[in-house]
């Protein structure tokens, strides 16, 4: 009965994901179209002819793939496209997985309503399991349709959906299954390298340093959380006395967040709400999984003399290693070692 209630609730889950799918596809608009709608407001249409002169630089400059993906539109009625639902046991910060036909072993499900996402979550928290649901702006269908541009892509800062688009055309170029850090790893690259070719050839300053040091830190801390955790749980120790030392640990990172806030980085609150709301091991799963290798695809850009063709090329080669190889090819590029959060379990 088990293995049959697995199948039913798989099955639930493919339809739902489908048909969000399906219902995204049919509600894309050419962003000509939109660029052409007087009823648009000028801010917006302004925003979309970058993302399309973005598109091409992608393509031509980046060695991204040229398709029909981001020369859509789709204005959504809600600030996500998605809710992905993390979970780890009580006592371990390794995730629970989730095994795809297509994309493989991932550390999350996701929906396309926060209510589904939430059902899922108790559905794991009765397991035993603690959650944590995390809002998305985009995600690629790794070139099994064209993807869209989505109203949750767009915000304040222009930088952010250019460098989405960046981002998850960088998945449709290359993506290895059941390797979550090396994904996510080389699309961040290409993101933050792309970015700043794209506000060169703009004739734009390069993005803000500061704010990338900041972000890279504040993961620093997180991963040395988590890491305090995984010892924690590893000790022979009562489950009273493993939940007591956690919430010690979680105390200790708050505050040393908020003596960083007061002092060098003062006027950043990017990560306030973050620290502030309920900390889980499922919380800390995503953390480092997104940049872990970030220094590590750097130094393959730079040995290519920072020529796209060549990185494409030495990182295709790169996933096609066994795993145990690409991970130690990785760790000899990443200064100090294995890079922070590239969990084994994702591998």
């Amino acid at each position: 009965m088990g293995g049959l209630l697995s199948a039913c609730h798989s099955l639930g889950y493919y339809a739902h994901v489908g048909g969000g799918q399906l219902r995204l596809m049919g509600e894309r608009r050419p962003i000509a179209d939109v660029l052409d709608d007087p009823g648009i407001p000028a801010p917006r249409r302004q925003v979309l002819a970058e993302l399309l002169e973005a598109r091409e630089f992608a393509s031509a400059r980046l060695g991204l793939p040229r398709n029909g993906s981001y020369t859509d539109y789709v204005a959504l009625d809600r600030p996500y496209v998605t809710w992905n639902v993390f979970a780890a046991p009580e006592f371990s910060v390794e995730p629970v997985t989730h095994c795809f036909p297509v994309a493989g072993c991932v550390a999350y499900r996701g929906y396309f309503t926060l209510e589904k996402a939430r059902d899922e979550a108790r559905r794991l928290q009765a397991r035993g399991h603690q959650t944590w649901i995390g809002g998305t702006s985009a995600y690629s269908t790794l070139g099994w349709f064209d993807d869209p541009v989505l109203s949750s892509m767009i915000g304040p800062d222009q930088d952010d959906p250019v460098g989405t688009v960046f981002h998850e055309l960088e998945h449709q170029q290359l993506y290895v299954r059941d390797d979550t850090a090396f994904n996510e790893s080389i699309a961040s690259f290409v993101q933050r390298e792309g970015l700043r070719e794209w506000r060169a050839w703009r004739g734009q300053p390069a993005p803000d340093e500061g704010r990338e040091v900041r972000e890279r830190a504040f993961v620093a801390m997180a991963l040395a959380l988590r890491a305090r955790l995984a010892d924690i749980y590893s000790r022979e120790l009562s489950p009273e006395a493993m939940r007591a030392q956690r919430e010690h640990a979680i105390a200790g990172f708050r505050d040393a967040y908020a003596a960083r806030r007061r002092t060098e980085w003062a006027g950043d609150a990017r990560f306030d709400r973050w620290v502030e709301e309920p900390i889980t091991n499922a919380k800390l799963v995503p953390m480092g999984l997104y940049d872990g290798w970030v220094p590590a695809f750097a130094a393959v850009f730079d040995a290519c003399g920072r020529q796209w063709a060549c990185f494409h090329a030495r990182t295709a080669a790169l996933a096609r290693e066994p795993a145990a190889v690409r991970q130690a090819g990785l760790d000899a590029l990443v200064p100090g070692g294995i890079a922070p959060g590239a969990d084994a379990s994702l591998r």
